[in-house]
């Protein structure tokens, strides 16, 4: 990102690595790999998450607490690291949509306001499903014999997890809306869904893509979800520019180019690339007319970079 021009980007709408213990450390396709195959023949519920982090489990002493908050304080200035250059390349008013987890969307927050932007929401994403985890308390109990385990029954350590945070923060407005609206084009949401209903926060009932057996990414987001966040930040046109600097399998650039859009991404694992590249080759621009808009913008041709990896 350093070397794209100052206010350029319309939107930034990204899915980073969540903080699975080891982001900064081997976050690339041959350890999810490893981490993946540790677990797809065991009873393990979630097979698709880069499993086996070493917070996750051990006594819960003063070391793993300790550990556990500065593993927090690291995943926060890693953030904010990019978040500084994604503030960076922003118009004013354009809005910085990130998905996180439940746990770290709070710091995830923290480091994009210390960027400079300014907390606008936190949208909700509901899976069409959720996945009990965690300790079973009855279960436990019953393994070490200890008498009245029944008493126990639905105790566990956490609760059914079946949504993930979207952070939404904007960069300052040009004194206001329209003013903003007028010089860039962006920097308001776009509310009135197809049923005539106003858009909540909270997104839901969407559709599962079917397997494309060439992705291999683990964790990529329905279509249809990223196609929604780029309709509700950024009017449907060339001029207007969606950034994002985890591009993974493409799924946000082909959200963008089907949307009417230009879009740059960017990916440190090749065969990702290669799956965005294709993707998007085989996907034609799908615009909506009535969502087009004829402001000017600085002009960028749809790309997907390769970054290498330290």
């Amino acid at each position: 990102m350093r070397g794209f021009p100052e206010n350029s980007v319309s939107a930034c709408i990204t899915d980073p690595p969540y903080n699975y213990e080891f982001i900064g450390h081997k976050w690339n396709a041959a350890e999810i790999d490893r981490r993946i195959s540790r677990v797809k023949n065991s009873k393990t519920l979630v097979k698709n998450i880069p499993y086996g982090s070493g917070l996750a489990g051990g006594v819960r002493d003063a070391r793993w607490y300790e550990r556990v908050r500065q593993n927090i304080l690291d995943y926060e200035q890693w953030c904010y690291e990019w978040a500084t250059e994604v503030f960076r390349v922003c118009k004013e008013g354009a809005i910085v949509a990130a998905f996180n987890s439940t746990r770290t969307m709070a710091h995830l927050q923290v480091a994009l306001e210390r960027a400079g932007f300014y907390a606008r929401d936190c949208m909700v994403y509901r899976r069409a499903s959720g996945i009990p985890k965690g300790l079973n308390l009855q279960a436990k109990l019953k393994q070490r014999g200890i008498e009245n385990h029944e008493n126990w029954e639905g105790w566990h350590s956490c609760l059914r997890n079946e949504w993930e945070a979207i952070v939404v923060v904007q960069k300052p407005l040009v004194n206001n809306y329209v003013e903003t609206l007028l010089k860039n084009g962006v920097g308001l949401f776009h509310t009135i869904n197809e049923d005539g209903s106003f858009q909540s926060n909270i997104i839901e009932n969407i559709p599962r893509d079917s397997d494309e057996q060439e992705n291999v990414h683990c964790t990529v987001k329905p279509l249809a979800l990223m196609e929604k966040l780029v309709q509700i930040f950024v009017p449907g046109s060339e001029e207007q520019v969606v950034l994002d600097p985890f591009s993974g399998s493409g799924t946000t650039l082909l959200a963008a180019k089907r949307s009417g859009c230009s879009y740059v991404g960017i990916e440190i694992v090749p065969e990702y690339v290669e799956i965005a590249r294709k993707r998007l080759s085989d996907s034609p621009p799908q615009i909506a007319e009535a969502r087009r808009s004829n402001f000017n913008a600085v002009p960028y041709t749809p790309s997907l970079w390769l970054e290498e990896s330290d």
